[in-house]
């Protein structure tokens, strides 16, 4: 199977969930991406980032403009990581920070999806 047509599966997935639950696996990655980089698993961090930024670019539209703002700086910042993620990977404290930014925002759009509200 082609990449195209595993990212329009992966697509039409991803879109037939609610706005909560899409928020929620945006959030679910972004703890991933504080795990692997703990852990420095460079393509752990390479496959979720990119699918992070996928998930951000279907849902943004959908959302409530500061929603989708805050997630579109996420996404920026995914992409900065994307470009130094060999200096990130080498450098211990590197990891250790870039692991603490993505648990901080894993835990903002958490928040941001109101799943835990429901649980309670």
């Amino acid at each position: 199977m082609d990449t195209k047509s595993t990212l329009d599966e992966k697509k039409v997935s991803f879109q037939s969930e609610d706005i909560p639950h899409r928020l929620g696996h945006i959030a679910s990655n972004l703890a991933r991406v504080r795990s692997f980089c703990n852990s420095a698993f460079k393509k752990g961090v390479e496959v979720v980032i990119d699918e992070t930024e996928w998930f951000i670019e279907w849902v943004a539209a959908e959302i409530e403009p500061e929603q989708a703002e805050e997630l579109v700086n996420i996404q920026v910042q995914l992409a900065r990581w994307q470009m130094n993620l060999d200096n990130i990977l080498s450098s211990e404290l590197r990891r250790t920070e870039t692991a603490q930014i993505a648990e901080t925002y894993s835990q903002r759009v958490l928040n941001m999806s109101g799943l835990l509200d429901s649980v309670a």
